[in-house]
């Protein structure tokens, strides 16, 4: 069977060649010789299939005499008569004062020579329905699986350095639901650019500098004045231990922000330590250290349980060193200026229809703020990295504030003009009353019982499941570590299959269903094709050397036609930083597969080629689904 690489390149050589006789490229453009088409095999290049199609529709629209602009083929929004279609004749009608129809017509004929369709038919009044040829799609699916790991997917040729500032919890608090969706969010356009092949580095951006830090400096003092750190005459080292301890801090914290809301002395005397410590008192920073160490070591553990992980974990306190400097230059440059005793910088633009307020860079005190502290951020990345795109995943209700942080980023000459600043907001996670997400008693509920209850609910139903297939033996250890990876993928899929910017219901029951558009539903397909492999392997059956053949059945080929999508997909999501893209899609495929294991019976399939042909197709599926699990950020068991 001859490679799809090698008929791409006998399409493009041949569309080259005739776009050269209609003017429609340039003469000197060259020629792409068999050679060459080796070597791009050999690279294992690969189109997408619908710009295949696309361009065998063009070429055939050209040969008719029609302008190539009308060959645009998408997927067909009527499943049930083609798989394509193409409804360029439409759009030509009028410039060539020709029916539809007859337009239509002319390029079907023509594309009744290709081998690529099995099915190019003209509908009145002018559309063009297109099935693909089963052996095409065949062989364009086992060159998908010939390039192990990328599926197709080609990496960037033009790798960019991309940032991307998700998480920003608070050291003073633990994470609570309400640090979920930036997590699980970032985390996978993270791995979505990685995998594209772009260098993409995650910071946490921690929230280190503010009163929190005085709040609890100023209450371990009235607890505990005998500290060394409150000596003013101390001069030796501190110690290395932290006088407490991450459950001390995380009763620390809300003790002291009560206290400051109900006693006006106690607030001012944590404002006084909260300027002293961004002053560099010493005692106080040494506090501030033992704070970062004891809280980070706690959020990498609560991170990891949604295996989610950060290249870096910056906060605003290492922004702090960069803003003199920043502030000067601004005032240099005649950008910023005092107003109603504050230093702004002017961000409104000629073509805006509300009102953009000016961007407040120090109090009318001196005193920085979140926009300062951010513009520094900004700074030290460009320094440190010189990144061609800054992506914040932050909640949408903060749009107005980056677009001034944006704006006056590019007015100041902090970031380079080229450079791509994205502000990817989201929606609230709601109960299924339509409120935020509290807990029963109304509270807000931290990140890590959301997830123990979670994995608990997941356990029962596996236990549950095992009761019904005494034979299953899985042991209490691997029944819990399954729960964990069944649990974090009903979490996940049902945060990111919505679209990002929404709203949407975080409703545990339907997320942790095996039925539906759930990811245990995706993991039990996943599982379910393990299992079927297992058998056939140790039935000591082996499938090298095969590859998958021309579909028997239509639900093979609507199997294979969903794994052809798999380029396109991944592009998609990267560009338009979109996982629920993902999602989407292998719910596709796993309802895809699941339609073609029930009618087609694989372990008994007597001929031995069409078996080897289902299990290569088997094996195809199963990497596809893994692939994209993990760039959403989870995995699945071998068994459930």
């Amino acid at each position: 069977m001859e490679s799809i690489f090698i008929k791409q390149g006998i399409v493009i050589r041949v569309l080259l060649e005739k776009w050269r006789n209609y003017g429609i490229i340039d003469e000197k453009m060259p020629d792409l010789g068999r050679n060459d088409l080796q070597r791009n095999a050999g690279e294992k290049k690969m189109k997408k299939i619908l710009d295949l199609i696309t361009a065998e529709i063009t070429q055939a629209f050209v040969d008719c005499g029609y302008d190539a602009k009308y060959g645009k083929v998408t997927l067909s929004n009527r499943p049930d008569l083609c798989e394509y279609q193409c409804n360029g004749a439409m759009a030509a009608a009028k410039e060539y004062k020709k029916a539809p129809f007859m337009i239509a017509d002319e390029v079907a004929a023509k594309l009744a020579e290709t081998s690529m369709f099995s099915m190019a038919e003209s509908v009145k009044p002018g559309f063009l329905n297109l099935k693909l040829d089963e052996t095409f799609l065949a062989s364009y699916v086992a060159d998908m699986q010939a390039d192990e790991g990328r599926f197709g997917c080609e990496k960037a040729e033009n790798p960019k350095t991309i940032m991307i500032d998700y998480g920003g919890p608070n050291v003073a608090k633990p994470l609570h639901v309400g640090h979920l969706r930036s997590a699980i969010i970032g985390e996978s356009i993270k791995r979505i650019g990685k995998f594209v092949g772009h260098k993409v580095i995650g910071d946490v951006h921690l929230g280190d500098w503010g009163l929190q830090m005085g709040l609890i400096i100023t209450e371990l003092k009235l607890r505990q004045p005998e500290l060394v750190y409150f000596d003013e005459n101390f001069e030796g080292e501190y110690p290395k231990e932290a006088p407490f301890t991450i459950s001390e801090l995380e009763e620390i914290y809300p003790t002291a922000s009560k206290k400051s809301k109900e006693d006006e002395a106690y607030k001012e005397a944590a404002m006084q330590a909260t300027f002293e410590l961004q002053h560099g008192k010493r005692g106080y920073q040494a506090l501030l250290k033992h704070i970062l160490n004891v809280s980070v070591t706690d959020l990498k553990r609560n991170y990891a349980n949604l295996n989610v992980s950060f290249e870096l974990w910056k906060g605003e306190s290492d922004a702090q060193p960069y803003i003199p400097d920043m502030v000067q230059k601004m005032k240099d440059d005649g950008f910023a200026y005092i107003s109603d005793g504050a230093l702004v910088v002017d961000v409104k633009e000629e073509t805006d229809t509300k009102e953009i307020p000016p961007c407040m860079i120090l109090k009318s005190d001196g005193a920085s703020l979140y926009n300062t502290t951010d513009l520094a951020t900004m700074v030290w990345r460009m320094k440190d990295y010189n990144p061609d795109e800054l992506i914040y995943v932050v909640d949408k209700r903060q749009e107005l504030y980056f677009t001034q942080v944006f704006r006056c980023a590019r007015k100041t000459g902090i970031v380079k003009p080229e450079t791509e600043l994205k502000f990817l907001g989201f929606g609230t996670m709601n109960g299924k009353d339509g409120r935020p997400f509290k807990t029963r008693d109304g509270g807000v509920m931290r990140l890590e019982h959301l997830i123990s209850g979670i994995n608990e609910e997941m356990l029962a139903k596996i236990q549950e499941n095992q009761k019904t297939k005494e034979n299953l033996g899985i042991s209490t250890e691997e029944a819990e570590n399954t729960a964990k990876m069944v649990a974090l993928a009903a979490i996940k899929y049902g945060d990111l299959s919505n679209q990002a910017s929404k709203d949407y219901i975080f409703d545990i029951d339907r997320f942790t269903s095996f039925e539906g558009n759930t990811g245990p539903y995706i993991l039990y397909t996943i599982v379910r094709i393990k299992s079927i492999l297992n058998k056939y392997h140790g039935l000591g059956k082996d499938e090298s050397g095969a590859v998958i053949g021309a579909a028997h059945s239509k639900s093979e080929k609507d199997l294979m036609l969903e794994l052809s999508k798999f380029n396109a997909v991944m592009e998609s999501a990267f560009e338009e930083t979109a996982p629920h893209k993902i999602c989407s899609y292998i719910y596709d495929l796993a309802n895809a597969f699941n339609s073609f294991y029930h009618g087609t019976k694989i372990m008994s399939e007597e001929n031995e080629t069409v078996q080897k042909s289902y299990i290569r197709l088997l094996e195809l599926t199963k990497s596809v689904l893994e692939t994209c699990i993990d760039v959403l950020g989870f995995s699945a068991p071998e068994r459930m």
